[in-house]
This record gives structure tokens, C-alpha cells and sequence, in this order.
């Protein structure tokens, strides 16, 4: 993963007239006509109308960049940002795509139907996609079993997983939290808990400078800064977060997507862990949409779609470096992922609610079934599309967000109407569903 470098305002002004600059400023804004905020690497193979000399072009799309930037100094490094019409639009975007679950307290009357049980295995999604995108090898299938079950994990693989896990659980509980330096490595501390490599220390800062960024080939792609700069660097970076940008004490206003999504940045590329940079993270980028009430966002996956093309995430960190710090290609990046994670969430509901539907209609007719709960039909939807599956209360207990007194007496109301049978005799009761469950569900 090579990149063309990006020449700055000043090296290119050493190689054009400054005169043809001011004749073509007009002709170019931060982005190009479909909106894309293009790096060199790109732009130096764009066409223009014109045939503006493409240095000319480079340096006519930097002066608007310039012109319409806000900076950010975090210990001694100036980054910026600007947000141009294709940004404004997509961030409106997700206010839009998330409106009808924004400020609603009941999760359980989005769309009309219990959602609450029905998005809550979406908590797994982002903890195994996290892990499988920092190396975790166990299959997906594999990983919500043990999660489901609570089952202890076999192997490191397995233990990053759980400990995503957690990690996401404790980002909801400290939403109302400011950042601090204890929330950072206390949030570090879970994610890596027996899952740590490079001699680092769990929820402690690096102490050493021998951390690289490699790609695939295993070349070094990125030095993070030094180790003796981590506590002016993080204290800044909490000082950043915890500041009201919203106009009213005087700082210019930030969107909270994209300060969750610098927040996001600013974890990888300061690097303070020997391990666990990415999941600490991707982490604190819940937490912060979470805390700006976007509590949607505990259900959706940026890891899952991130997973599927590494490369871009890479480069999109690349290209922040090469150009100077500005931090908007990564802002691009993510806010397309973001939107494409709540399409997700919002085919996957529909998906499940038509599941339901039509399974609510094969057995409208059912007395046995006018007398269950919401979870306890749901449970039966799954036991019919999978005859012989096994269900044990810590499962359901988990699945369902209720205790495991709650799921110990769902499953015994369904084994007392006949529609789950009771197996073994260990401690640990266990129902399977039957293969004549539809029979006995109509069997009035």
C-alpha cells in the first residue's frame, strides 16, 4: 500500500506562478463535482474540464481547503478539519436515518415491535468484528455461541472477543462519564485482559518507542510519536473531548459525529498502547456517540464493515499524515461507514420483524400462543426454523436482557404447554425444541 505524497500549499507554490493561482481560484472548491475530497494520490489522476496544468488544480483545491479549515491542537501537533457540502449532506444523513430513535427512552416501541430483544445480539456483531479485525480467528458462528452461552473462552481469540464484549457494555455504562486518562485505560484494560502482545502492559500507557504501524507486507507505514510525549498528548486529547464545542463558551461548533470520529483518529494515531490501539478505539468512539445521545449506535457495527475493507481504514489514516494533518479524509471514511452501519441495523430489523410477522401468521390461530409473551413466541420462531436446537436459561437470560429467573420461567411455561421438551438430568436444564413443535403450537 503505496501512497503518491501529497505536496503541501507551500511546496507547491514553489513550482507555480502565483499569478495563474489567483486566475483559476474560483474554478475549485474543497472537493471535486461528485464530492469527494480527494487526496494527491487520487486527484493527480483527475481531468479537469479546462485542462488546468494538474499542479495549478492541486494548489487552487488546497487554498479552499485552507480557507475554510478549523485546527485542533493536540500536544504540540495542529491537525485540522474542514466540512464541506458532501459532508454536511451525509451528516444530515444520519440525523436523518436515525430521528426516529434519537431522544426515544423505550426501545422497545421502535417500528411497533419489541426491538429491544431483537437488536441486542447486534452488541456481539461489533465485539466479534473488533476482534476478528485485530486477528481473531474464531468463526462468527463459534463466537455468539460462547457468547450466548457464556461460555469461557478456549483461546486468545476467543478472550478478545469476550473482552470487546465487556468493553462495550462498560462504554454504555460511562456514557455520562467525561473523558479522562482512567476512563482511557480502564476501557484499555478490558479490551486487552489476556489478549495482549508486543511485552505491553494492560491499561498502561507504552513506555518505549519500538512500536510501528506495518502493513501487509510488513513494512513500517507509520512512526506514532514518542513515548515521553503520551501524558501532554492524552491530557490534550481529553481537554479536546470534554470542551462543549457548540458555540456557547466562545469555541467554534463540531458536530458530535465528528467528534466521536476524531476522537476515533486520535486513539490510533497517538498510538499510547503497545496493543489494543484499534479496539480501545473503536470503543471510545461508541462511548462518545452514546454520550451525545445517539444510543442507536450501541446496535450498530463500524467494525463489521470496517473488517471488510482494511485497506481503506489504513489509508485513510495514511492520507491524514501526508497531508499535513488534515484529518477530513478520515472524517469520509468513517462517516460513510457509519451510514452504511445503520442500513445494516435497519435491514436487519426489518429482516427480523418480517420473520416474526410470518411467523405470527402461520399460527394466528393458536390458542397455546395467545397466551406467551413476546419472548417466549420468539423463542419458539427459533426452535421451528431449527428442529432439534437446544435452549438453556443463561442463553435466553443473556439474549433477551432479562435475569435468569425471568428466562428459567419462559422456558418452563413453554415446556408445560408442550412445545419445548426437557432433556437430561444435569444441573443445568436443558429444552430442545421438538420436530412436531408447529403440530402442538395448532393442536387446540
Amino acid at each position: 500500500m503505496r501512497i503518491s505524497h501529497a505536496k503541501s500549499f507551500d511546496e507547491i507554490m514553489k513550482v507555480i506562478n502565483p499569478s495563474d493561482l489567483i486566475n483559476v481560484m474560483g474554478k475549485f472548491k474543497e472537493t471535486d463535482a461528485k464530492g469527494r475530497y480527494l487526496h494527491w494520490n487520487d486527484f493527480k489522476y483527475k481531468k479537469n474540464d479546462e485542462n488546468i496544468n494538474i499542479d495549478l488544480a492541486w494548489a487552487a483545491t488546497k487554498m479552499s481547503r485552507l480557507q475554510s479549515n478549523k485546527k485542533i491542537n493536540i500536544g504540540g501537533y495542529q491537525f485540522s478539519f474542514c466540512v464541506p457540502d458532501s459532508l454536511q449532506r451525509d451528516l444530515h444523513t444520519i440525523d436523518k436515518k436515525s430521528s426516529g430513535y434519537i431522544g426515544m427512552n423505550n426501545p422497545e416501541s421502535m417500528d411497533g415491535v419489541n426491538n429491544k430483544y431483537l437488536v441486542h445480539s447486534l452488541i456481539m456483531e461489533e465485539a466479534i468484528s473488533s476482534a476478528q479485525l485485530e486477528g481473531a480467528s474464531t468463526t462468527r458462528r463459534i463466537a455468539k455461541e460462547m457468547l450466548e452461552l457464556d461460555r469461557k473462552p478456549k483461546n486468545k481469540a476467543e478472550i478478545m472477543i469476550v473482552n470487546n464484549y465487556s468493553l462495550m457494555k462498560k462504554a454504555l455504562e460511562m456514557k455520562n462519564e467525561s473523558l479522562s486518562i482512567d476512563l482511557i485505560l480502564s476501557f484499555h484494560e478490558i479490551a486487552t485482559e489476556g489478549a495482549i502482545e508486543n511485552n505491553a502492559v494492560c491499561g498502561e500507557f507504552r513506555q518505549t518507542d519500538d512500536i510501528y504501524v506495518r502493513n501487509h507486507l510488513q513494512e513500517v507505514v507509520y512512526t506514532p510519536p514518542k513515548a515521553d510525549k503520551l501524558n501532554d498528548l492524552m491530557n490534550d486529547l481529553c481537554n479536546f473531548v470534554n470542551t462543549p464545542h457548540d458555540c456557547e463558551a466562545g469555541e467554534f461548533f463540531i458536530h458530535p459525529v465528528i467528534k466521536a470520529i476524531l476522537l476515533h483518529f486520535f486513539i490510533g494515531f497517538i498510538h499510547p498502547f503497545g496493543d489494543g490501539n484499534g479496539r480501545t478505539a473503536r470503543a471510545l468512539f461508541y462511548w462518545f456517540m452514546m454520550k451525545s445521545g445517539y444510543w442507536l449506535f450501541e446496535y450498530t457495527s463500524i467494525s463489521k464493515l470496517i473488517k471488510k475493507a482494511p485497506i481503506k481504514y489504513a489509508k485513510a489514516y495514511l492520507y491524514v499524515e501526508d497531508d499535513g494533518l488534515d484529518t477530513t479524509y478520515f472524517l469520509y471514511h468513517q462517516i460513510d461507514i457509519i451510514i452504511r452501519s445503520i442500513d445494516e441495523l435497519n435491514i436487519y430489523l426489518r429482516r427480523k420483524q418480517q420473520e416474526l410477522s410470518d411467523f405470527l401468521t402461520r399460527i394466528q390461530n393458536s390458542k397455546k400462543a395467545s397466551e406467551l409473551n413476546f419472548r417466549q413466541i420468539d423463542i419458539l420462531k427459533k426452535a421451528a426454523k431449527e428442529p432439534g436446537r437446544q435452549f438453556i436459561a443463561k442463553s435466553i437470560s443473556i439474549e433477551y436482557s432479562v435475569s435468569e429467573n425471568t428466562a428459567r420461567s419462559d422456558l418452563k411455561v413453554l415446556e408445560n404447554k408442550g412445545l419445548l421438551l426437557l432433556i437430561g438430568n444435569s444441573r443445568v436444564r436443558t429444552y430442545i425444541s421438538p420436530s412436531n413443535l408447529l403440530d402442538n403450537l395448532l393442536d387446540n
